[in-house]
């Protein structure tokens, strides 16, 4: 058994209605299961969920528990663009927030710069802005994810090093760069403060984006020596994504040294054992 808190629904740029993803959840018999579009975000974006339809959305989740055995939960992915949208500002609707860092400044022309679309995207604002200035381009992130959990703390960090996957090739960085590594463990110290958790996110490695999990083995080996609650997740926009490469993923874990995983049960967040079959739950 598992449970998923990064899930997507035709809210946004999922691929399902809502209740076809829970419908999929029950089928295998998931503990538990929240639902965290796209949030709207206050300026033209092709993902994420449109201003008018955050009611319905919220109005169709509550209609659903109700319907479910399955323990289900509402949230949203919310981004953090200071001074425009972040995690506290959804909060109160919700029964936990998902805060990620997909924007980082803005292209001349004033529309905000996506990090982890189309590389040809990426490489226009790595120009225009950081003039092919990798390091501070980096930095950049990793600084907005800081500002984000220090001020508009999200339950879940979402994909913490999603970055990495503009890196092609390692033509830009090589992991083991002190400065990169600096940039990192900066940012998981913040979280370490916070009492946030990082999930473990398996979606690169089945799109193909990405040969590690968002994030990779060394950075999950320094969230554990700091003591942060992990949760695992697949940021599935399809419902047969719902736990893919979970087994793989708690394996690695373990290996890590990972012991327990942090999951939503009866309302609270509560860490409880695990192994490659699932959560253990007695």
């Amino acid at each position: 058994m598992w449970s998923n808190f990064h899930t997507h629904s035709n809210y946004c740029d999922g691929k399902s209605p809502i209740e076809d993803v829970v419908r999929k959840a029950e089928a295998l018999n998931m503990i538990s299961l929240g639902i965290s579009s796209h949030a709207p975000v206050p300026f033209p974006c092709q993902w994420c969920m449109k201003p008018d339809a955050l009611e319905n959305y919220l109005r169709e989740l509550n209609v659903l528990k109700g319907k479910t055995s399955l323990e289900l939960y509402s949230s949203l992915e919310i981004d953090f663009i200071p001074g425009v949208i972040s995690p506290s500002d959804f909060r109160s609707k919700l029964d936990y927030t998902v805060g990620s860092v997909h924007f980082v400044e803005k292209l001349p022309d004033g529309t905000p710069w996506e990090i982890d679309g189309l590389h040809t995207l990426f490489l226009e604002g790595y120009e225009k802005i950081f003039r092919g200035n990798i390091r501070d381009t980096i930095e950049r992130y990793y600084e907005l994810t800081r500002e984000m959990v220090a001020t508009a703390c999200p339950a879940i960090v979402g994909h913490l090093d999603k970055i990495k996957i503009q890196n092609i090739d390692g033509k830009f960085f090589d992991e083991r760069d002190t400065w990169y590594q600096q940039a990192v463990k900066k940012t998981i110290d913040v979280i370490a403060d916070s009492g946030a958790i990082i999930e473990v996110n398996t979606r690169g490695i089945y799109q193909k984006k990405s040969t590690t999990t968002y994030p990779g083995p060394w950075i999950l080996e320094y969230i554990l020596h700091k003591g942060i609650p992990v949760t695992l997740s697949s940021d599935a926009h399809h419902p047969d994504d719902l736990i893919n490469q979970f087994s793989v993923t708690a394996s690695l874990l373990l290996t890590i040294g990972f012991r327990t995983l942090t999951l939503l049960h009866e309302g609270r967040w509560q860490s409880f054992r695990f192994d490659e079959q699932g959560i253990i739950i007695r």
